[in-house]
């Protein structure tokens, strides 16, 4: 199954023009980059829902430990540090 796990944005580390942006982001200590060109107004401390490395979505952070809580109760969290 494939799903949108939620990060914390930590800095914005690439930036060609407003579309074409990527970002650090932390999958709570686990750092990946990610594209923003599906969400344009995300900025560093936003929280976002990641696809394949693309962030599809800003979430508040209720949202997201809301999400997190789920993975957990799936046993889907230890996929995220393989």
């Amino acid at each position: 199954m494939c799903l949108a796990i939620p990060g914390k944005i930590i800095n914005i580390s690439g930036e060609l023009d407003e579309t074409f942006r990527s970002a650090k982001v932390s999958f709570g200590g686990i750092f990946k980059e990610v594209n923003l060109c599906l969400t344009p107004n995300a900025q560093i401390g936003d929280y976002v829902l990641v696809h394949v490395g693309v962030a599809i979505s800003i979430v508040d952070q209720i949202e997201a430990n809301k999400i997190f809580t789920y993975l957990s109760e799936m046993g889907e969290i230890d996929e995220i540090t393989d």
